[in-house]
């Protein structure tokens, strides 16, 4: 990324009827992350390298920062992006305030940008399926 790009974050936040140490396994367990996010060999381990599997290609990976029942961020560098995944879990009454944020996107990356702005919400929809699953 050069120096003086302003750089977008893509934000999305939903309340979940579920603990945060719940989510925590979904967000953490690769076999939970592959039914909602995509294929994966995860460990929640900081510098742990991974990628994220799907027909059309693979997303390389490595685990940031691990803050259990907490806070988890990851790079997600693919097809000329580089950017962080940052999920954070917030206790609230009757569950858990999720929160992902992709950031690390440069002004002329509108496609990537648009595309992540659709698909986390889905992702989103997907993970809470799983969880009323377990």
């Amino acid at each position: 990324m050069s120096a003086g790009k302003e750089l977008r974050t893509v934000v999305v936040e939903r309340e979940m009827a579920h603990p945060p140490e719940k989510i925590w396994r979904a967000l953490t367990q690769s076999h939970l992350i592959g039914e909602w996010l995509m294929k994966t060999e995860f460990k929640a381990e900081p510098g742990y390298a991974f990628n994220f599997a799907e027909e059309w290609g693979t997303i390389a990976c490595k685990v940031e920062e691990v803050e259990p029942n907490r806070r988890l961020s990851y790079t997600w560098s693919a097809f000329g992006l580089e950017s962080v995944v940052t999920w954070t879990l917030t206790p609230i009454a009757g569950g858990t305030n999720l929160r992902v944020e992709q950031e690390g996107f440069t002004a002329d990356m509108d496609f990537a940008f648009e595309g992540a702005k659709q698909a986390w919400p889905g992702y989103f929809t997907r993970m809470e399926g799983v969880l009323a699953g377990i």
